[in-house]
């Protein structure tokens, strides 16, 4: 993104330098972007900590997931001014959660090289804002449509998520404000038959949640 091509650049020399018969042929570039006047600042409950405590392995699950106690903190996005705004997560540990069929799944980190330890995921869930009931919506295909999801929806990589309403005939994005959201997480440790817990181990999932303007 941004970045130039350093082949094109030469060859664009070579057209320049070439007899003018052979110059006739060019293409054009165009810039495009949009300064929003509104900035957005989101954030969470607890610090956007999620402490398990203390886990004894012989309490684990030996051939299957053990699923922690789910945790909610609150998701809030606080702007200067009503703002269109999506949301996308992105896994600092990416490739190394343990359940490969949750493909909205973060990683806790490995242990030993590669041993995968576990998985948890990211659902956002009954918005509010200013008072108003809005709906979680997800977006495959970078914002140019929406599906509104009164359940909620999962925060990750592979799509936007934003909040609005159906009230124009489809599901879209709603400027806002202030908007406070809950953020599920829900945890699993990977069958303690795959990993070596001969000394203490350490969860260490780590995401982060990036805020786009639409």
């Amino acid at each position: 993104m941004g970045r130039f091509n350093l082949r094109g650049h030469a060859c664009g020399l070579l057209l320049l330098l070439a007899p003018h018969a052979l110059a006739a042929s060019s293409v054009d570039l165009t810039v495009t972007g949009l300064i929003v006047p509104s900035a957005c600042t989101p954030t969470l409950s607890q610090g956007g900590v999620v402490d398990y405590g203390r886990l004894a392995a012989k309490d684990l699950n030996a051939d299957s997931s053990t699923w922690l106690a789910p945790v909610t903190l609150q998701l809030s996005v606080n702007c200067n001014g009503p703002t269109l705004f999506a949301l996308r997560g992105r896994d600092n540990r990416a490739g190394t959660a343990h359940l490969d069929n949750y493909e909205h799944g973060y990683g806790l980190g490995l242990i030993n090289g590669d041993q995968r330890l576990g998985t948890y995921l990211l659902s956002v869930r009954k918005p509010v804002s200013a008072g108003v009931t809005l709906h979680p919506l997800m977006s495959l295909d970078a914002g140019q449509s929406w599906w509104q999801l009164p359940e909620g929806t999962w925060l990750s990589a592979l799509q936007m998520t934003a909040f609005g309403n159906d009230e124009s005939g489809q599901a879209a994005p709603v400027a806002l404000q202030n908007v406070t959201s809950e953020l599920s997480v829900d945890t699993a440790i990977a069958p303690t038959s795959s990993l070596t817990l001969t000394e203490e181990v350490a969860l260490d999932g780590s995401a982060t949640a990036e805020l786009f303007y639409l």
